[in-house]
Parts: structure tokens; C-alpha cells; sequence
């Protein structure tokens, strides 16, 4: 059971290859990029459909930052004030700038569900608030929290309700917390782990209900309604706007309506882009029990608007053959990589037919994070103290194996002879991003043996990316745990590490009773300490330990409130 669920919570990174050979590279980006029928945009024309996509005002005045524990509770709690987090400047150098405050600072994602489905308001307001006051007493410098595309935009384009929100930025603020705001393009549902389900907005659904096409297709015709095809990204589809222009005055609207709290209370970004947000297709669909894990997932690039850039690109490289479909020979869902002739050891993707694939499905993939970035930092560069993030998940499974399937067909082109990971690390780096990553608590041995499961070389992979691009590598636990192997494994790979190794941020899944169990509770109180807390790396274990249980005692009252509140 623990393997299905970390298959949710993974994910898999969009990649691209950082060395294919140079003709078939240099041809497909081409033919993809200057062929008028083919969706994808090269990354050198992002400007212009920046231009096209947003009208930023610039003369919009920079909000001044407010102090950020202005209106704190009174609360008797035995634990260390949070890190000095003072405004940052415009562009930040992200690789470097939290890496000179101590420690890494945690964050806790709340409930999917914490605003109401009309977004008038909260969920279990009561538990809300006392659990965001438990936070900010075991010292957590904030919480992360979806900002669902299908509630705050839900009745009708350009409509945008943002009240529930409000009000958690409010108590965020008076609480003396910090906010990462996950802008959620994607449905919420349908996956392990996915405890309520919210769907894209209905006038989108609307359009995919139209045009089929607008959703992504598998081989079988299978299609997924989890997000919008990246192949229709500069169309205007969407009741006259390209997705990419909606998701931009989103965020617009999101800066605009929360102008006061950016930059002092609302300190990070993160732009979906893709299912469960993470950049990647949607290879591994539990819904309907379509993908178990460790299955290696199918290739996404059967709707109309893929296949146009696929034969655009096998034309361009005087291979037409090459452009009616995806490799016939992949297998499918739950197949493991040497069930097949493509994934096999010596198989198809290590051939020049494999390479032009996979560089053109790669390369797609990283073009629509190229565009989202662009109207992205188009809308926030600018704002003072705030930061734009990206999540790469990770899938570990079959890593070890030559072909690295499962991450072939979610978008990554990294295999046993080509680094996937650079060139997203170099994009985010384009942009001033940050690169957020999960799987970060597993460890190698904990994993299934015979699926040549590797997280934690991953995690290096990805890290050894993102130092070599100048980016900040945040990180986040993939499944649910309040052990102390697990806890463990953070610190080592997050915060035990010379200054230039260090993780900027980690985000800790996910806020719910299990979390304000007593024994859960000290423990995650002594992890915080660890690592966010000034000096705790020098602390003995023995004196992490009894500051924690000085927490726990004293936030008792409200820890058995936020619990009892969310469990019911």
C-alpha cells in the first residue's frame, strides 16, 4: 500500500535531453517551432508570446512589506522564534539567498480541501486557526496551500473569487506565518492520496466536452481530463484565450487581489504546471485503477494537436515515417521495462528513432514550462520578497534500470546516457526559480528491490542539477511519515550539508490529525527544530529532544483542538 501511494506523491519531472545528437536535436526544435500548425513554441519566442499573453502595468506601485509578525497571538509556547526572514530583493540570487540564514526552513501543506468548494470561505475554520497557531509555536516558518483554478475561477472566465483565501492569508498573517501559493491548474481527484475531488472550471470543461483533443490521449484513445494538453498551450481554445493566457491573468488576478500580503506574508510561487502541478504528462493515471505501481506508464501524445507537432518535427528531420504516432512497441500501463522492445535493455530508445522521440517529447514538455515561466515572471517580477517555484517530482522506479522508463514516458529524457534534470535546472534558472523536488525522506533499501527502485540517487541527480545551475532546490517528503528514520533522511539529504548543498525550503506533507497525534507531534516539533532552528545542527540529539517535548506540552491545548476539529 505504501508503494501505490508514493506513486502519487512522486510524480515524475518534465526532461529534456542535454545530449542528443545535434542534427536530430537542432531539426526537431526547428520544425516544432517553425511549422504554424505544430501547438509548441520554442523557448526563444517565450518573449513574444509573453507580450502576447499578459499586459503588465509597470507602473503598479511595488507593495511595501509589512513587518512579518506584525499581529502575532500571545501564545505561552517554549520553542525558537522563527528565522529572521526579511523582504528580498526583485530578482534573488534563490541559490544563494536562504542558504545564508540558518538552517532550512519548513513549511506544512495544508488540506486540499482547507477552502470551501464555493470559495466563500474555510473548512473547519475552528481547526484551521488553531492549527496555524500550533505551527508558528514548534516553529514553522509557514504553510503551502492550493489555489484551486476550479474554485476561484469556476463560474466564469475572468470571475474570480478569492474570499476563502483571503480569509487563511488573513490568519496566516496574524499568526505570523509565511504562505507558499501553489497556483493549481490541475484537478484535484482521482489519484492516492487525493482526498476530495475539484474539478477544472466549467467553462473549460465546457471546451474540453467540445474538442477532445483539448485533453491528453493515450495510445488507446484514453483520455485524461486531469489538465489541459500542453499541445494546445497557444490556442485560443478556452472560450477565446490560449490556456497560457488564462493561467497568466490568473495569476494577475491572484497578485492584484492579494497586493497587501505579497512579499511579507506571501513569499513563494509555485506555478503548476501539469497533473497533481508537477511538470510532467500524465503517464501513470491511477483513476479507474488504469496504472498500479511500478508500472512504467504510457507516452501522452495522441491528441490532435501532439500528433500535428510530431509529424511537423518527423518531416523536419526528413523522417515523415517517423511522425504518425508514438513508438507502437512501449507496452503498456503496467508493464515493467523489459516487457517490452522500446524499454528493454538494449531497445528502441536507444536507437535514432528513440532519440528524435524522445527529444521531441521532451523538448515539448520543457517549452510549456518555458511559456508558463515567462507569463509567470511576467506578472511577479517585480514584487518585492517573492519567489516563483516549480515542482519536479520524482520517479524512482526503474531508475536503475538503463532506459529509465517510467520517467521516458512522464516526459523525462534521462536515461542511462542522457541527463534529463539539466535542462530544467537551467530553465528554472532562466527565470530566477526555484526547483522543488519530493521523495526526499526515502531511502533505497525502504523501496521494492526488483524494481530497481533509487531515490535517493535521484534526489543527487537532481541536486548535482540545480547546484550546477545557480538554482535553489527545495524539497518535500512524497508519502506521509512521522518517524524518525524518515525525519532522519531529511535533515541528512536537506539540511546537513555545506551551505552551497542546502536545500532553500521543504515543505512537509500534509497538515491533518495524524499530524497532532501526541507522539507525532513531539516528533515533528524536534524535526523543525532540527531544521530550521539557529545552532540546532551543533545540538546534541538529547537537547533537540527536550526543547520538542517543552513544545509539546505547552501547545497541548492546542494541538487536541486542531485534531479533534479536523477529524471531524
Amino acid at each position: 500500500m505504501m508503494a501505490l501511494n508514493l506513486a502519487h506523491q512522486t510524480g515524475a519531472a518534465a526532461a529534456v535531453a542535454a545530449a542528443a545528437p545535434a542534427a536530430p536535436r537542432t531539426a526537431v526544435v526547428a520544425a516544432a517551432s517553425a511549422t504554424a500548425s505544430a501547438p509548441s513554441v520554442a523557448p526563444a519566442a517565450a518573449p513574444g508570446l509573453q507580450l502576447q499573453t499578459l499586459t503588465v502595468d509597470p507602473s503598479a506601485p511595488a507593495q511595501t512589506p509589512e513587518p512579518l509578525l506584525a499581529g502575532k497571538p500571545e501564545l505561552a509556547m517554549a520553542c525558537q522564534a522563527l528565522v529572521d526572514s526579511l523582504p528580498e530583493t526583485e530578482h534573488p540570487d534563490v541559490a544563494g539567498e536562504e542558504r545564508r540564514k540558518a538552517g532550512v526552513p519548513v513549511y506544512v501543506m495544508m488540506p486540499l480541501d482547507t477552502v470551501r468548494k464555493d470559495g466563500n470561505g474555510l473548512n473547519r475554520r475552528k481547526a484551521v486557526e488553531a492549527s496555524l497557531a500550533a505551527l508558528k509555536s514548534a516553529g514553522a516558518e509557514g504553510i503551502m496551500v492550493d489555489v484551486w483554478w476550479g474554485i476561484a475561477e469556476s463560474e466564469a472566465p475572468g470571475r474570480y473569487n478569492f474570499a476563502g483565501y483571503m480569509e487563511l492569508m488573513e490568519m496566516a498573517k496574524k499568526n505570523g506565518l509565511k504562505v507558499q501559493a501553489v497556483m493549481s491548474f490541475h484537478q484535484c481527484g482521482g489519484n492516492v492520496g487525493d482526498s476530495v475531488t475539484i474539478p477544472l472550471p466549467r467553462w473549460a470543461l465546457e471546451e474540453m466536452d467540445k474538442d477532445q483533443d483539448l485533453a491528453y490521449t493515450d495510445r488507446s484513445g484514453r483520455r485524461n481530463h486531469e489538465y489541459i494538453s500542453l499541445g494546445a498551450d497557444a490556442l485560443p481554445v478556452l472560450k477565446g484565450r490560449t490556456p497560457v493566457q488564462c493561467y497568466g491573468d490568473f495569476m494577475r488576478a491572484f497578485r492584484d487581489h492579494f497586493a497587501s500580503f505579497m512579499g511579507n506574508t506571501i513569499v513563494e510561487i509555485q506555478v503548476g504546471m501539469g497533473p497533481a502541478g508537477e511538470l510532467r504528462y500524465p503517464s501513470y493515471p491511477e483513476s479507474n485503477g488504469t496504472w498500479r505501481f511500478p508500472g512504467i506508464g504510457e507516452f501522452q501524445c495522441y491528441d490532435r494537436y501532439m500528433l500535428s507537432s510530431l509529424k511537423a518535427a518527423a518531416e523536419g528531420v526528413g523522417k515523415p515515417e517517423w511522425g504518425n504516432a508514438g513508438p507502437g512497441d512501449s507496452g503498456g500501463y503496467n508493464n515493467w521495462p523489459e516487457d517490452t522492445p522500446f524499454f528493454r535493455r538494449e531497445g528502441g530508445w536507444n536507437t535514432p528513432y528513440g532519440e528524435f522521440f524522445m527529444s521531441w517529447y521532451s523538448q515539448m514538455l520543457l517549452e510549456h514550462g518555458e511559456r508558463i515561466l515567462s507569463a509567470a515572471s511576467g506578472v511577479f517580477t517585480g514584487t518585492p520578497g517573492v519567489k516563483i517555484s516549480v515542482k519536479v517530482a520524482g520517479i524512482h522506479w526503474h531508475y536503475g534500470t538503463r532506459s529509465h522508463a517510467a520517467e521516458l514516458t512522464a516526459g523525462y529524457y534521462n536515461t542511462r546516457h542522457h541527463d534529463g534534470y539539466q535542462p530544467i535546472a537551467r530553465m528554472l534558472g532562466r527565470h530566477g526559480a526555484v526547483l522543488n523536488f519530493t521523495c526526499v525522506e526515502m531511502r533505497d533499501h525502504e523501496q521494492p528491490q526488483d524494481a530497481q527502485c533509487r531515490p535517493e540517487a535521484l534526489v543527487q541527480q537532481v541536486a548535482a542539477a540545480a547546484r550546477e545551475s545557480g538554482v535553489g532546490l527545495a524539497g518535500e517528503n512524497a508519502l506521509p511519515r512521522y518517524d524518525e528514520t524518515a525525519h532522519d533522511q531529511i535533515v541528512t539529504t536537506a539540511a546537513e550539508k555545506a551551505e552551497e548543498e542546502r536545500m532553500v525550503a521543504f515543505t512537509y506533507l500534509r497538515m491533518g490529525p495524524d499530524l497532532f497525534q501526541p507522539d507525532n507531534w513531539r516528533r515533528f516539533a524536534a524535526f523543525v527544530k532540527r531544521m530550521s532552528g539557529s545552532g540546532a545542527r551543533d545540538m546534541c540529539r538529547e537537547q533537540v529532544e527536550r526543547e520538542a517535548q517543552g513544545v509539546a506540552h505547552a501547545t497541548q491545548p492546542l494541538v487536541h483542538e486542531a485534531a479533534v476539529a479536523l477529524s471531524n
